[in-house]
């Protein structure tokens, strides 16, 4: 399992309709080959700021599977409008863990 951190800066005044919009274009990636779960999270600090963090069960069922699928296109057709800077993402593997 790997997880993808994407950062998003959303333009002032328009998280409440990229959320609205992010809550359709998550089925698109939920319905993705690889795909094991993700979260939303917006910043405390800076309302524009949000991570999605999406776990996969490889690198290439992100970058492959997804990021050169047509349903890409269609998700980030969904999403752009609101981005105020490209998104960025990266790959992380876990070295540890701990929770109750």
């Amino acid at each position: 399992m790997i997880l993808e951190i994407a950062s998003f800066q959303i333009s002032t005044g328009n998280q409440i309709e990229f959320e609205a919009a992010f809550e359709v274009a998550q089925n698109i990636l939920a319905g993705m080959p690889g795909y094991l779960g993700h979260e939303l999270d917006r910043c405390i600090e800076d309302a524009g700021e949000y991570r999605l963090l999406v776990q996969w069960r490889s690198v290439e069922d992100h970058m492959q599977g997804f990021r050169e699928s047509p349903r890409f296109a269609q998700w980030r057709a969904l999403l752009s409008p609101f981005f105020a800077a490209p998104p960025s993402a990266l790959h992380y593997e876990r070295v540890f863990s701990s929770g109750k």
